[in-house]
This record gives C-alpha cells, sequence and structure tokens, in this order.
C-alpha cells in the first residue's frame, strides 16, 4: 500500500516527470505510459529509503523513457517523410518560461531526435532541467565524467543545429497575420512574413498527404501553403498553444486533421510544422508542463 506523502510527492512531480518524458521520446501517448509505469514503480518502493522524492523520479522516468526511447528510435529510422514530435497542447502561461517553451517546441524536438538516446537524456536534465552531473549519472547508469563528456557534446550538436530562435514581443501578431494568410492564400501576404531561408515540414506518416521533403525557400513555402489549403466546406480553425507557441488546429467536419505550428524570429517565420499524420492526431488533451 502507497501512502499518502507517496501520493502526494508523486502527484507534486508528475508535471515534471511528464515533460522529462515527452522531452526524450517526442511522443504524448508514451510519455503518459512512461509516467504510469513510473508510478507502479513507485508504489513498489519503500519511501522510507528515499532521500528526495524528486530525484528518485526522474531517475525512474528517465531508465524507462531510455528504453522506450531505443524502441522508438528503430521505428523512426523507416519513417516516411519528415518525423515531427506528437503535438503537445500546452497552457499560454507556458510561453510565459522561455527556458521550457523552448524545450518542448517543435525546433528543439526536432534538433534532439538526432542525439543519441543516451545524448538526449543528458541534455534534456542537464541542459533543460538543471540536474547535477551525480544526480544525471545514477538517472543513465553511467560514471559522472561520462555524463560530462555527453553532455559536452550534447550541448555542441544542438548549438549547431537548433534553428536561430530570439524571444520577442510581437510573436502571437506574427502568427496570427501569417496564419491569416495561409488561410487566405495570398502569396504575396505570406511572403512578407516569412524569412528567405524558412524551412517547411510536413508530418503525414505516410498515412496522410505530405511533402516527403522539406521544403526551403520563403516563395516554395509560400506557394505550397497556397496549393493544400483546405475546402472552406465544414473547415474550423482554431488556435491553440502548441508545444509552447502559437499555432492553430484545423477540424474538418469536426475532427482534427492538422495541427500547424510555427517558429518565429525578427518579426519574420522561420519554419512551419504540419502535422498530419492521423496516429498523431488521436489525443490531443492539453497537458501540464513543468520544470
Amino acid at each position: 500500500m502507497t501512502d499518502d506523502s507517496a501520493v502526494t510527492d508523486f502527484a507534486t512531480q508528475r508535471g515534471l516527470l511528464f515533460t522529462v518524458a515527452y522531452e526524450m521520446l517526442g511522443s504524448t501517448v508514451d510519455a503518459e505510459d512512461v509516467v504510469q509505469e513510473t508510478w507502479l514503480r513507485w508504489a513498489d518502493v519503500d519511501h522510507t529509503e528515499v532521500r528526495e522524492a524528486r530525484s528518485f523520479l526522474v531517475r525512474i522516468v528517465t531508465r524507462l523513457a531510455l528504453n522506450r526511447l531505443r524502441t522508438l528510435r528503430r521505428r523512426r529510422e523507416e519513417y516516411v517523410g519528415p518525423w515531427l514530435p506528437e503535438p503537445l497542447l500546452t497552457s499560454p502561461d507556458v510561453a510565459d518560461d522561455i527556458e521550457l517553451a523552448d524545450s518542448v517546441s517543435f525546433a528543439m524536438l526536432v534538433v534532439l531526435e538526432s542525439l543519441t538516446p543516451l545524448e538526449r537524456a543528458v541534455f534534456v536534465l542537464r541542459e533543460v532541467f538543471g540536474f547535477e552531473y551525480a544526480e544525471i549519472a545514477a538517472a543513465t547508469e553511467r560514471s559522472p565524467a561520462a555524463v560530462r563528456q555527453l553532455a559536452s557534446r550534447a550541448r555542441q550538436h544542438v548549438a549547431r543545429r537548433r534553428p536561430r530562435m530570439e524571444p520577442s514581443d510581437d510573436v502571437d501578431d506574427v502568427a496570427a497575420r501569417f496564419f491569416a494568410a495561409a488561410a487566405g492564400g495570398d502569396v504575396q501576404d505570406l511572403m512578407d512574413l516569412l524569412a528567405p531561408d524558412v524551412v517547411l515540414l510536413s508530418d503525414g506518416g505516410g498515412k496522410a498527404s505530405a511533402a516527403l521533403r522539406p521544403i526551403l525557400g520563403a516563395d516554395k513555402v509560400a506557394r505550397f501553403l497556397k496549393g493544400v489549403q483546405p475546402d472552406p466546406v465544414g473547415a474550423e480553425v482554431a488556435w491553440a498553444c502548441v508545444n509552447g507557441g502559437p499555432g492553430v488546429l484545423l477540424r474538418v467536419d469536426g475532427e482534427v486533421q492538422v495541427v500547424a505550428g510555427v517558429s518565429i524570429a525578427e518579426g519574420r517565420v522561420t519554419a512551419v510544422y504540419l502535422l498530419r499524420n492521423p496516429d498523431k492526431l488521436v489525443d490531443l488533451t492539453p497537458r501540464p508542463v513543468s520544470r
């Protein structure tokens, strides 16, 4: 039987545990599974032997997520077209925590996907959540020296590949104008809002119509967006906070068919993310994330 304090400890850390798992896995469904399994492990622990619940729980969730990630990586090697994380609907206040919003953004998660599972775990625990090397070593079953090397390698890799993202007060305004221009299909309006080197990633997973390669450049992205405008009959667009930033949900006859997000820097859209894989649009329950 789990005592009340152990239940409280788990409930207090649940948002953190989900966020760690999601940033490691890029999947809300798998992250929830890992959190549930963490609870089962936690319930069997002798809690009188636990010094600090937060570190102990993160150790469990990290090991479970690492095991799950190794399986997912093998599946993703055969993925059709660009891979994007499952969309995570977040509350608007997440955007106020710039570092947290960046850590769950499409841009960051796409970069993290290029790390090895261990590098990803170490980067997330150290750079996002600020755990000490000794704590990460215990969670990953590696020596502190090895963890330091993994952290250094992961930081360098992420720094080389992460797109430019600068905090700006006009992000919501730029995003609103961009989505309005995309809905209207006006190529020039889109061109005025797109960075010259903008990239569009469209994830259909072989199960929905999508571009099989990244689309590069303002002109090509604008014309692609004009070409994929939905039939307005039965279509409904809803504003949402997606992965810590502005986004929209496109419903057709009440069913979500597209989740879209953007990255914005210096008043221009630098990246567009279109989720169309129906397997990734099944569970769009808003979830709390925390550090």
